[in-house]
């Protein structure tokens, strides 16, 4: 099984990027954590700030990997074009939010990108990412 896990912009702050919301640990050290718990899925990180990067690395892996995890940050607000994405490639996506964004600002409690994903997990930390594995895990 092959997963990929993907992060948008400032997500490459976790845990030292507003600790009271998005918690203290790394992302690097969480991953870690997450590939030691899993030895026996192809696990695979990618983070960036840049929206065609993230479009790029979602169509390179699209129509082979068994599940992406998608955290968009802010782009998941404002971003037709990964929405456009999420909807051209065969790989289902779980749309990932550490914090609870329907109990935030206005304007983060509007997702582009839930109408095209399989699921939304939002609200549950890091754990978030380890419940998606799970989920593509009993697939």
């Amino acid at each position: 099984m092959k997963l990929l896990i993907l992060n948008g912009p400032n997500l490459n702050l976790l845990g030292t990027r507003e600790p009271e919301i998005y918690g203290n640990q790394s992302m690097d050290s969480y991953f870690s954590a997450l590939q030691n718990k899993y030895p026996t899925i192809n696990l695979e990180y990618y983070q960036s700030n840049v929206e065609g990067e993230i479009i790029n690395k979602l169509q390179e892996v699209g129509f082979d990997y068994d599940g992406i995890l998608l955290n968009a940050g802010g782009y998941t607000h404002t971003s037709v074009a990964i929405r456009d994405a999420v909807s051209a490639i065969k790989t289902p996506v779980l749309e990932i939010h550490i914090s609870n964004i329907y109990a935030r600002e206005s304007f983060r409690q509007i997702s582009l990108l839930s109408e095209v994903c399989k699921g939304t997990i939002s609200g549950l930390g890091m754990d978030g990412y380890l419940l998606g594995i799970e989920y593509f895990a009993k697939k």
